[in-house]
């Protein structure tokens, strides 16, 4: 009998969301054991992204989650999305994106048409629910693991706590937290390695300047009086040196969706608030500090993508150091801790006296989206759960990959978020508080993925992939773990799977070069620098053919650079500072002429740029405040054979500009 889309089954303590797609044949559902080909833990972003791959490659696939929420993050608020060079994500993960322009856009779908990157939750449901239900994608909600068997190093089968059983040929971890893989007996690793564990320079304890108390906050109870205790929150312990490792992890929090329309719901004062939570907040806003407080991103609809922002802010600090091992009751709790907090965050900026008034109705004019997880009063389903278990395989990435001085060859995909972690505890240093463990350090340009880091030892586990807790460092995941990047590593983990099935073996023994074969014919990217045949590349840095005029400055502050860097002008010597590209074209004819830049709210909005093209002078003007970290076109363009700055050349000039001006590099591809 088909099964209409979204329609919910129930399974005594387990729902099934099923999905019409009269090719799948889906399991019976009074069965105590549920078969498939491929079966996937964890409904998350990359729960479907696996599982979808699977059935297009002609597999049986089906989903179990232990909670009610399906999309991960990417439907729990993320709205906008932390994307690194959007020009690095390809494959289903390039396509979910694209799927979401569409809906706002009313267009189809196809491999070239644009990508949106911000969006409300309820838009990205509706392309995960589609997508589901395209590939007819069985989803069974409501099934907490219990145990795994194992034959050898084989899992034959998982149990789940309402006695339903899996078995599959392959297995996906695709949960936030880890937990088939330890289940399974695999390696695995939480909190912060020491930087001498792998040779890296920004792991551990980091006591920096990102989102700390810029002035003194006591943090006693009684203010000056150490015998008082502190404040609620604060670690007890001197700060160890820096890079040290320890077992904290990094702050975890709600993405709240919210809109100053009329119809909002208020901050609500939550059962359990306790004010003294807030006091470090309190005595930071009576030293002067007029915030930020929360962000307020825009996502569509006139609504947020909210989250923490400044010393003292929605993360909370501390509270989830038990997380990654906790039961699915401890867990409950947790996230229960963390609504009670964030919530009470929200309406004491709101509300309380201390506060200045402008704080108070500046937060007040906020509200939650009431179109927006509407079965659960506004708020978000799915909290952050920013890092958890880690992986221990093969190959381990860390901060050089990251750099790029560490290339793997078994490439299963490209990140290129900036190695990023939130604080992960609240200090004393010299009597003052503190905040100790956020890292914002760029990335130089898109970077592999190992295919080791997604596989476990061979001898510890032979069908299981992990493309969420995969194999890395606790600085590199800052970078790793963003939704996009999931969403590519468990495409390839399916892949991947698929061809063991197909060849009897175990993952690991899957031929790399057949695996990424198929993967690029599946739009997956895998190596950078993207390239186009015939195309030119001039880079500020590494090529021939630049000149320059006045001083420019070498620079790696801001991601997404083509080479090993970019310059700026500094912001001086407006009208002097010019830079010019000039490629050596090496036959006449048409070229689409693009230019490269890093963004950032510093820049100039109004750079003119000269495109030179067979001795006729083209000014364009570009915003370089925005469309970082990818070639943007100004245009096609008939250039004479040769190396003549007259015949093709681009001119970055700075006169009148309102910002500082970037050049990175240029490209010239045959139209």
């Amino acid at each position: 009998m088909p099964h209409t889309r979204r329609h919910v089954l129930r399974l005594g303590a387990a729902t099934l969301v099923a999905a019409s797609v009269p090719a799948l044949e889906l399991p019976a559902l009074a069965a105590a054991v549920v078969t498939a080909d491929l079966v996937i833990y964890g409904a998350t972003s990359a729960g479907i992204a696996a599982a979808v791959t699977a059935r297009r490659l002609g597999r049986t696939a089906l989903i179990v989650e232990p909670g009610t929420h399906v999309g991960g993050l990417s439907t729990g608020g993320l709205g906008m999305t932390d994307s690194g060079v959007k020009t690095a994500i390809g494959g289903l993960a390039g396509e979910f994106y694209r799927r979401v322009y569409a809906k706002y856009n009313g267009t189809a779908v196809t491999p070239t048409s644009p990508a949106r990157f911000t969006f409300e939750p309820h838009v990205a449901t509706a392309v995960c629910d589609d997508l589901l239900a395209e590939a007819g994608v069985p989803v069974y909600l409501n099934n907490r693991l219990t145990g795994v068997t194992k034959a050898g190093n084989r899992i034959t089968e998982m149990t789940c706590d309402n006695g339903q059983v899996y078995r599959a040929a392959m297995y996906v971890d695709a949960t936030y937290e880890g937990d088939l893989m330890a289940a399974a007996g695999v390696a695995w690793t939480a909190g912060r390695e020491a930087n001498s564990v792998y040779g890296e320079s920004i792991n551990g304890v980091q006591l920096r300047s990102g989102h700390q108390f810029d002035r003194f906050v006591d943090p006693y109870v009684t203010p000056g009086s150490p015998a008082s205790g502190l404040l609620p929150g604060i670690s007890a312990g001197p700060v160890a040196p820096t890079g040290s490792g320890d077992a904290r992890i990094q702050a975890y929090n709600f993405r709240m969706c919210l809109t100053q329309a009329a119809n909002r719901i208020p901050f609500a004062r939550p059962g359990g608030y306790d004010a003294i939570r807030y006091e470090p907040l309190a005595r930071l806003v009576q030293a002067g500090y007029t915030g930020p407080f929360f962000t307020t991103h825009a996502v569509g609809g006139g609504k947020t993508d909210s989250n923490n922002n400044g010393p003292f802010s929605t993360d909370f600090i501390g509270a989830n150091y038990g997380y990654p091992t906790a039961s699915y009751a401890a867990r409950a709790a947790m996230v229960e801790e963390h609504r009670v907090y964030q919530q009470g965050l929200m309406w004491f900026l709101a509300n309380d006296p201390r506060l200045p008034v402008s704080v108070r109705s500046a937060t007040a004019s906020w509200g939650l989206a009431p179109d927006e997880f509407a079965g659960n009063g506004g708020w978000p389903t799915q909290l952050y759960i920013r890092e958890a278990r880690r992986m221990v395989s093969g190959y381990v990435m860390t901060e050089a990959d990251c750099r790029g001085s560490r290339v793997p060859a078994d490439s299963v995909g490209l990140a290129s978020y900036t190695m990023d972690s939130h604080h992960c505890q609240r200090v004393v240093v010299s009597g003052a508080l503190k905040n100790e463990g956020d890292v914002q350090i760029g990335v130089p340009q898109p970077y592999p993925i190992s295919y080791r880091a997604i596989v476990p030892y061979e001898s510890q586990c032979a069908n299981l992939l992990v493309p969420v807790c995969l194999s890395a460092s606790h600085i590199a995941y800052g970078s790793i773990r963003m939704e996009p990047v999931f969403m590519i590593l468990a495409q390839s983990a399916a892949t991947a799977a698929h061809l063991a099935i197909t060849a009897g073996s175990a993952v690991q023994q899957v031929p790399v070069a057949t695996l990424q074969s198929r993967l690029r014919a599946d739009g997956q990217l895998l190596t950078w620098p993207l390239t186009t045949p015939g195309e030119i590349i001039v880079d500020s840095s590494t090529s021939p053919g630049v000149t320059r005029a006045g001083v420019w400055l070498k620079s790696t502050a801001a991601t997404g650079y083509w080479g090993p860097d970019y310059e700026h002008d500094d912001n001086t010597g407006k009208g002097v500072n010019r830079l010019r590209f000039t490629p050596a074209i090496p036959a006449a004819g048409a070229y689409q002429v693009y230019l490269r830049w890093t963004s950032h709210a510093n820049r100039a909005s109004n750079v003119p740029v000269d495109v030179c093209a067979n001795g006729t002078v083209t000014t364009r003007t570009v915003d370089q405040r925005s469309g970082g970290g990818q070639w943007v076109s100004l245009g096609t363009f008939t250039l004479p054979a040769g190396s003549s700055p007259a015949g093709a050349s681009v001119l970055i000039r700075t006169e009148a500009t309102n910002g500082y001006v970037v050049a990175d590099a240029a490209r010239f591809v045959p139209a």
